[in-house]
């Protein structure tokens, strides 16, 4: 266990992908306190630990005691991102979440791509 003591604030926060978001908990959430959280990495693997990952951002979240508005920027399209938005949508309102989507799309070079612009 790690030692106790206050909550570290930043902006952003890149929460890990693949296999290595299997590390992350409430626990996390509780300590690290950002006021964005970006979810990258579309791959099977992420699928796989993505619903935990978004839980335990609720649960966290829950025991900050404070009202923070906090911002989700997911970087990929999942059936597993969709169903958690439908199913905890009133519960992100009550804690101050907002999953941010976008419809922009930005083009460099030969590729097209989705994008959102963050300011703080």
């Amino acid at each position: 266990a790690a030692p106790q003591g206050p909550p570290v604030y930043v902006d952003l926060a890149y929460l890990p992908g693949s296999w290595s978001a299997r590390t992350v908990d409430e626990e996390v959430f509780r300590r690290g306190r950002s006021l964005c959280y970006v979810v990258s990495g579309d791959d099977h693997l992420k699928e796989g630990v993505l619903r935990p990952l978004l839980d335990a951002l609720l649960a966290g979240k829950h025991q900050w005691g404070v009202d923070i508005q906090v911002t989700l920027i997911p970087t990929f399209d999942s059936l597993v991102m969709h169903e958690w938005y439908q199913e905890t949508h009133e519960r992100q309102q009550e804690l101050g979440i907002t999953v941010l989507g976008s419809n922009s799309t930005v083009a460099m070079q030969d590729e097209t791509f989705p994008a959102c612009k963050v300011e703080f």
